[in-house]
Order: structure tokens, then sequence, then C-alpha cells
């Protein structure tokens, strides 16, 4: 069985979960970990999950901040064969790696590395960017 986590600190995990399902509704079922609501701490929310977890299944976990708490709970269960943690998330890598799960394997490593390096070209400091359109259309 494949488990989709969107973990963050605060509600940004739903604030996700609320968009990815508008842009693919019922594509995957995620589950959502906003941290720090409550006096929960995140390290026994993580535990509790993965006690309900068999080796055969596959996790996949998004999380918002790599020195972050929440992400270090997920990182301690790493140890886990089909445990994916990508960090720094953003729409573009979540788009790209849940609408291109394959329907009856594994996730594979190489493809998560690919959607990363894809999703960074979507980090675009849009001044410069848009000066750099400007100056094209005047060479032309």
């Amino acid at each position: 069985m494949r488990k989709i986590i969107f973990a963050t600190h605060h509600q940004m995990a739903s604030g996700l979960k609320d968009t990815f399902d508008y842009i693919a509704p019922h594509t995957v079922d995620v589950i959502t970990l906003d941290a720090y609501m409550d006096n929960t701490p995140i390290d026994g929310q993580v535990n509790d999950f993965f006690e309900n977890i068999s080796k055969q299944d596959e996790v996949i976990v998004f999380t918002d901040l790599l020195g972050g708490s929440v992400n270090q709970a997920f990182a301690k269960h790493l140890g886990h064969p089909h445990v994916h943690l990508i960090t720094g998330v953003n729409l573009p890598i979540i788009l790209t790696i849940l609408l291109a799960l394959p329907k009856e394997d594994y996730l594979a490593p190489e493809a998560v590395r690919s959607a990363i390096a894809d999703a960074k070209t979507q980090l675009i400091y849009v001044n410069d960017y848009l000066t750099a359109q400007a100056q094209d259309e005047d060479d032309e």
C-alpha cells in the first residue's frame, strides 16, 4: 500500500493538499500532518504513523524545511525500505511526482531525483526574468 504525506509546520500541509486536490482531484489520497497546531509532539505523531506501516508499504513524504523538526522526525524512519522523504516542498514537485506514480511498482529514486531537478527550474526571481525577456525583445 502507498501512503502519501504532506507534513509541515502549522497549516501549510493542509493548504498544499487543498491546492493539489483542486488541480488533480481524486488522483491520490493524501494524509496531512500540520505540526504544532496542538501540544502533540511531532516525534510521537510520526512514530505512531510508522507503527502501522509494513515493509512492503511505500511512504512518500513531503516536508517544508530540511533542518526542521518535522523533516527530522521522518528522517529517523529512512531505514524503512520504501520511504521517500522530499523536503523544500513546492507545488511543482508534488505534481510532478504524484501525477507520474507507477501503478504497479514502487517509485524509483531516479524519478524523484529527476522531479527535483525539474522543480528547481520553477524557482525564478521574476524581476531578473522579466528584465532578461525585455532585453531579448530589444535585441530582436
